[in-house]
């Protein structure tokens, strides 16, 4: 990692496929994030937003050229060391994956298991927390079948940021939240950056949160063609 820019991508090339069927979906990607600040992939569906995002989280393997996360050369890096690195991340999804048969609190609960054993009056008091902040302490025990979606995505956000990552990746975050909740709920990401360095890198078709976002990086057909910083 140099100084504070904990993703440095450099020569990336990502493809899909083998043989005649094998499509570049990547092209001679070279960027630097830089730490502590909201950045957001903006595109037309199919640009390469989500697979830059996963193959910055380590969802994917580097194929060509390199990723540097955290100090961590990802090309080639060995599953035990991409483990670990998982660990320092909070990961959103558009579809919230929450499992119906647990409550809130305990969908939240599992974005500690990967920390391993710890006191469970703290963990549960930290999951509490964060539901309060997000607009869901009267609804702490509530199952998935009982929430709204946008209830479900809070959820699913309190769950990633629970267990305080240094990175947050997140694909379409506000998709199924109306206006003021996705606002809100961007509004809180870019706070935690400035409060405590989190990094957040998001993909969205959303304009309206725009205006929250550090630098805006724009993608076509898997190709860098703007990177500015809005205001």
């Amino acid at each position: 990692m140099v100084g504070n820019t904990p993703i440095i991508m450099r020569g990336l090339n990502h493809f899909f496929g083998e043989g005649e069927a094998r499509k570049q979906a990547i092209w001679d990607v070279n960027l630097a994030l830089e730490g502590g600040k909201l950045t957001v992939l903006m595109g037309p569906s199919g640009s390469g937003k989500t697979t830059l995002l996963t193959l910055m989280g380590c969802l994917r393997n580097v194929q060509e050229g390199s990723i540097e996360l955290m100090g961590h050369e990802l090309h080639g890096a060995s599953e035990a060391v991409l483990v670990r690195l998982r660990r320092r991340l909070g990961f959103i999804f558009q579809a919230h994956n929450l499992h119906e048969s647990l409550t809130a609190t305990q969908n939240v609960l599992m974005g500690l298991e990967v920390q391993g054993a710890g006191d469970r009056s703290k963990q549960l008091a930290a999951v509490h927390h964060i539901l309060g902040l997000l607009g869901l302490a009267d609804r702490v025990d509530y199952l998935p079948q009982n929430l709204s979606g946008g209830q479900k995505q809070r959820v699913a956000v309190a769950r990633a940021l629970v267990g305080n990552p240094e990175i947050i990746f997140a694909d379409e975050p506000t998709a199924a939240l109306d206006k003021d909740s996705g606002h809100n709920v961007v509004q809180m990401l870019k706070a935690l950056g400035q409060s405590r360095g989190v990094t957040t890198v998001m993909v969205t078709h959303d304009n309206r949160i725009l205006e929250l976002a550090d630098r805006v990086i724009t993608l076509e057909e898997g190709r860098v063609v703007g990177d500015s910083k809005p205001g």
